[in-house]
């Protein structure tokens, strides 16, 4: 990779660890803290990151026809400045209702900073030859709840729960956005990438397209599901097989170590197959680590293994699949359109795993959970039909 794309690659993956940890992993560690110092309902609290999902997912559509006509700098740009001033919110908020309104800024700087507008920025930026600066960003992102839960952690050891929301808002203003704005370049309409010249394409598909695009979002759906579901629930599905609590959050910090060691075997790849080889493979091992984590002990570290490989180069595929399916011209406007539904569902995936858990226990949610996982792999099989 040319030295000027890993400046830009290596950019947003600082990026991108500040924007997931700032947002998505930030209440891993605050929501307790948040409780006990405010009274507020744990559901409450936890339903902010809901809220902020489902805008997320209401607003992507429309951040990737900007980055699709503007290139994604100004939207990234956008995001940690949006992202600030929803953290400073929540660090001062004085009841839930507040709480959650600062969930709703953040929801908008997750729809327009985490994985899907930083692969769109990509792909406007090197077309056809986005591939490996994507695979090579995810392995940045697989670092994401490994540099930020420690940190929260110290963080909220020092200066609380409040504190370390304005930490994170001064890291948006203070890290993010230099970064945005001094190393990734402008991408007008008349930029360049793969030595031609660049011009945004309409977004309409044929026939066999539309084929794929709804079965591609099928797959980002489910699998957004299903990823959320064992974030959300896996310490009480393993309790329920048995697996004391410390066991069980030890077991669970397999799953990021796998995750990059799998992205690591993808960029040795060099992208020498079609991504759908690395979809496939990536719903294969989610859905053979779920099955396996069902029986319980003593197979529970070799299903998150498993599992966190397959989430691992997942968030490759999902970056990259359509980038072959639909081409680089039409790719910004594509994924923000593909990344809705999956928001949508990481979104409602909590209350369901919630739902579930109440009325019909572990097993019911280990049920769904390889439903869910067996018909994503469906998909991929007639996702390679149509391709």
């Amino acid at each position: 990779m040319p030295p000027g794309r890993l400046r830009v690659v290596g950019a947003l993956g600082i990026f991108e660890i500040l924007a997931w940890g700032s947002s998505f992993y930030l209440l891993s560690v605050l929501a307790a803290p948040i409780a006990a110092e405010t009274g507020w309902p744990l559901s409450g609290i936890v339903g902010g990151l809901s809220a902020g999902l489902l805008v997320a997912g209401l607003a992507s559509p429309q951040v990737g026809a900007i980055i699709d006509r503007r290139g994604g700098r100004p939207v990234l740009a956008f995001s940690a400045l949006v992202m600030a001033l929803g953290l400073v919110i929540l660090g001062l908020a004085p009841t839930l209702p507040v709480f959650l309104g600062g969930w709703i800024l953040l929801g908008l700087g997750m729809g327009s900073g985490l994985y899907d507008p930083a692969f769109a920025t990509l792909g406007r930026l090197y077309g056809a030859e986005a591939r490996p600066a994507i695979t090579t960003l995810t392995l940045w992102g697989g670092f994401a709840s490994t540099v930020s839960w420690p940190l929260s952690a110290l963080l909220v050891d020092q200066v609380g729960w409040r504190g370390t929301c304005l930490a994170y808002a001064g890291l948006q203003l203070c890290v993010s956005l230099p970064l945005v704005l001094g190393l990734l370049p402008e991408a007008g309409a008349g930029s360049t990438h793969g030595g031609a010249a660049f011009s945004p394409a309409p977004a309409a598909l044929d026939r066999r397209e539309r084929r794929a695009f709804l079965l591609m979002a099928g797959v980002l759906t489910l699998g957004g599901a299903v990823m959320t579901l064992v974030s959300v629930h896996l310490v009480t599905l393993l309790q329920a097989r048995g697996v004391p609590l410390a066991s069980a959050v030890t077991y669970g910090a397999l799953i990021g170590p796998s995750q990059v060691a799998a992205r690591v075997v993808e960029i040795a790849g060099r992208g020498r197959y079609h991504p759908l080889w690395t979809l496939t493979a990536a719903m294969s091992l989610v859905a053979l680590g779920i099955l396996l984590l069902a029986d319980g002990l003593p197979v529970v570290g070799m299903a998150l293994v498993l599992y966190g490989a397959g989430n691992g180069i997942y968030s490759i595929a999902r970056g990259t699949v359509p980038l072959v399916l639909f081409g680089p011209e039409r790719y910004a406007r594509l994924i923000g359109r593909l990344a809705r539904p999956g928001l949508v569902a990481q979104a409602l995936a909590p209350l369901l795993g919630a739902f579930v858990l109440t009325h019909g226990g572990a097993d019911a949610l280990f049920a769904v959970l390889a439903a869910l996982a067996l018909a994503n792999v469906g998909l991929v099989l007639a996702l390679w039909r149509v391709r």
